[in-house]
């Protein structure tokens, strides 16, 4: 069975594109596929440079350390680690040495309004404030694309839409890339673009 069918679709460095849809519409596979979670049996899938198709397991698992970044909608944060090494551990993932990640997670923190909040544990912040460690953490390798899957639908209405002010902003300063996988179209406000997906095919 054909989950994904003539998928066509480029995204250029620092472009934002909404991904709609019904559920069951191949949203969530087409990320998996993108970020190398699931392979394809035809097609060429590139992230920047690199090209998927028949990238061994462990080459794979290295495009998405260091040129994809990842944003959930149930944060999936580290309960055994703070903020701070939330953030951190995906830097240590993709290679960069202590001095570079303690430096870049500081930044990164201040920059989503988390370095009040470095020592904390997840389960000791709100929802708004868990997400923007996710986004940080996502941000942490300088990624080419970011794939947001649902990123405010754990939050408030309010707090939704700081959350989507910072991935504009953060977006345009560090020029990544965004996928957004949304079924609210006010977050769509944010992309320069929108596709809806049905039945594994792009519609429009």
């Amino acid at each position: 069975m054909e989950v994904l069918r003539g998928i066509d679709l480029s995204i250029d460095q620092g472009e934002r594109v909404a991904l709609m849809g019904p559920s069951g519409s191949g949203k969530s596979t087409l990320l998996n596929c993108i970020c190398g979670i699931e392979t394809v049996d035809q097609g060429t899938i590139r992230v920047g440079a690199q090209d998927l198709s028949g990238l061994q397991p462990r080459d794979l698992e290295k495009v998405r350390r260091e040129q994809v970044g990842y944003i959930f909608q149930s944060f999936h944060l580290l309960p055994t680690l703070n903020a701070f090494e939330n953030v951190e551990f995906s830097a240590q993932l993709a290679g960069m040495s202590k001095n570079d990640r303690s430096s870049r997670v500081e930044e990164l923190m201040d920059r989503v309004g988390m370095s009040h909040r470095l020592n904390h544990f997840p389960d000791t912040l709100s929802g708004g404030e868990r997400q923007r460690v996710a986004i940080a953490r996502a941000l942490i390798h300088q990624p080419n694309l970011v794939l947001a899957d649902e990123p405010t639908g754990s939050l408030d209405s309010e707090t939704g839409a700081q959350v989507l002010d910072l991935l504009k902003s953060l977006s345009e300063e560090y020029k990544v890339s965004i996928l957004l996988v949304t079924h609210d179209r006010s977050s769509t406000r944010i992309c320069d673009r929108v596709i809806t997906m049905k039945d594994g095919l792009l519609v429009d």
